[in-house]
């Protein structure tokens, strides 16, 4: 039987690259590599050996400086980037340089190394960026890539000028993270975030969605085995995500903050997302968006983007959303 969510990744990466972003690979240091999406004018095409031979995919030509403002966009915990993003990136690159990353253990991304700590993804992911060219980003963080987000802005100030976050929280500590399980029903968070049944994934949807949806049993099947590989690093990185209450403690963030929230998130409710704005202080900003769950950016699309333009345009007054 054919993969329905296997085989429909060639037309995804086809219109992404129609919306300007290509693969890249980055070694960030031995053993330790990972996947962007890149906006393809930044990379010179290597030469053909032979003659009519074609360019590899992922392959890794020459590259330039971005030329416009830098919108990184980090995936949650569910997907790839280039699968949770897939509305947002056609709706940005005409106006801004587009890098989608696979953080640590998704997609092609990987590490030999035994950390599995939210400062360690956002170490990788700041050396990634460098090495691509890039010197200052918004960067665009939803759910475990908020916590990124996050982490990025706290200990690569002068790489982060702004932060843009949907659904996440500062960080995971154990009171939040047992109190939020509690409240969804779940016994653990690989048990919500890592199922490995078709009811499992149904149970992680109907919480992270406003609307609910229906595909066949044979489609979460397929998302299943290709989305959710590297079950124990994964595993891992949920167990790292989590510190105690003793620990945490709120950064003094130079930059601006920007919360785009569905109103209707059951997971990290909007209640949370006001609070954490007025411990962020007056450089943190609010926007909900009604009719919308966790899964904001997928489930209203245009009136995620129309926000997101918006916010980013009032960064950028020479850029004009459209």
């Amino acid at each position: 039987m054919v993969n329905l969510v296997a085989a429909q990744k060639p037309l995804m990466h086809g219109l992404m690259k129609m919306a300007g972003v290509r693969p890249y690979t980055v070694e960030i240091e031995p053993g330790t590599v990972m996947s962007f999406w890149v906006p393809c004018e930044t990379v010179e095409k290597p030469k053909k050996k032979g003659g009519g031979g074609e360019e590899e995919e992922g392959g890794s030509g020459g590259l330039r400086k971005p030329t416009k403002p830098v919108v990184v966009l980090v995936h949650g915990f569910a997907a790839e980037g280039i699968v949770t993003w897939q509305f947002q990136v056609g709706a940005l690159t005409k106006k801004y340089s587009v890098y989608v990353p696979d953080l640590l253990f998704f997609g092609g991304s990987t590490t030999d190394k035994s950390d599995r700590s939210p400062s360690f993804q956002a170490e990788c992911l700041g050396k990634g960026l460098r090495k691509l060219g890039v010197e200052k980003c918004t960067i665009v963080g939803f759910s475990y890539g908020g916590m990124v987000a996050f982490k990025m802005a706290e200990l690569q100030p002068e790489l982060v000028q702004v932060v843009v976050v949907s659904g996440s929280i500062l960080a995971m500590t154990d009171s939040i993270s047992e109190a939020t399980l509690q409240r969804l029903g779940f016994a653990s968070s690989s048990e919500l975030l890592l199922p490995n049944s078709v009811k499992g994934l149904k149970a992680l949807l109907s919480v992270a969605t406003h609307k609910k949806l229906w595909f066949p049993d044979c489609l979460h099947k397929d998302y299943l085995e290709v989305m959710f590989t590297n079950r124990q690093e994964r595993a891992e990185l949920l167990e790292a995500l989590v510190i105690s209450n003793k620990d945490a403690s709120i950064p003094k963030f130079p930059q601006r903050i920007h919360l785009l929230w569905g109103e209707n998130d059951q997971i990290f409710k909007v209640e949370l997302a006001h609070n954490m704005k007025e411990q962020l202080g007056e450089k943190a900003t609010f926007q909900g968006i009604k009719k919308a769950g966790h899964l904001v950016h997928l489930e209203r699309p245009c009136v995620y983007n129309r926000n997101l333009k918006l916010f980013l345009a009032s960064l950028h007054p020479d850029v004009t959303p459209k």
